[in-house]
């Protein structure tokens, strides 16, 4: 497998952290989105992902190469086709609000945060970006505490890493970067202090990829 991906980017972490907890060997294969005008913006990726975004998983199966984009799309594949361990829960009402945990990131949190929208709200509507990004994180994080207190153990679904782990972890590390105050959110912090002593999430940290830059 190769996986497209950027350090920082929170779509692609989830990627990285669901490959290593089913460990699963792949190619890490860089896109800097802001260099060069946007790496993703060249004829060649774009040839791979007409969405110009990260990640993109390219899998070789019986001779042909198969490419999924969208993180969440990514993790049910993995999910499916490599299902131990499990991600998602066998239960099917914690089934679905496992997924609806993670949507409340990947759909009602991280598109507002997304490189593309920050470029436009800052060069041409002039707005604070940071601020903007900084109102919608908590928010969200708000929604996503008050949701996960029936469910949280360990982790966010009992004593069990799920998909809405996955999704967490990197948004968390994305509200530090907007200067977010995480202290109203105690039960994800400790989850994500859970999940921090797991070789598979901090393998796939943003700091230790090949192309993370030195703060």
């Amino acid at each position: 497998m190769k996986l497209y991906s950027y350090w920082r980017s929170s779509c692609s972490w989830r990627v990285r952290i669901a490959l290593n907890l089913k460990g699963l060997p792949y190619e890490y294969v860089p896109v800097h989105l802001v260099k060069d005008g946007g790496q993703q913006n060249s004829d060649a990726y774009r040839a791979i992902n007409p969405m110009r975004t990260v990640p993109t998983l390219e899998v070789t199966e019986g001779g042909r190469v198969h490419r999924l984009a969208q993180s969440m799309a990514i993790l049910e594949y993995l999910e499916e086709r490599h299902p131990s361990p499990a991600l998602l829960p066998a239960e099917p009402f914690l089934r679905a609000r496992c997924r609806m945990l993670s949507e409340m990131v990947n759909s009602g949190i991280q598109p507002l945060q997304n490189l593309a929208v920050l470029q436009r709200i800052k060069a041409e509507l002039k707005g604070d970006d940071k601020a903007w990004c900084a109102y919608w994180i908590d928010r969200g994080l708000a929604a996503f505490q008050e949701v996960a207190l029936e469910t949280g153990g360990t982790y966010c679904l009992g004593d069990t890493v799920s998909f809405a782990d996955v999704f967490l972890v990197p948004q968390l590390y994305g509200a530090r970067r907007f200067g977010v105050d995480l202290q109203p959110y105690p039960l994800l912090t400790r989850i994500e202090a859970a999940c921090a002593n797991l070789p598979a999430f901090q393998a796939a940290h943003a700091d230790r990829q090949p192309d993370a830059v030195p703060a």
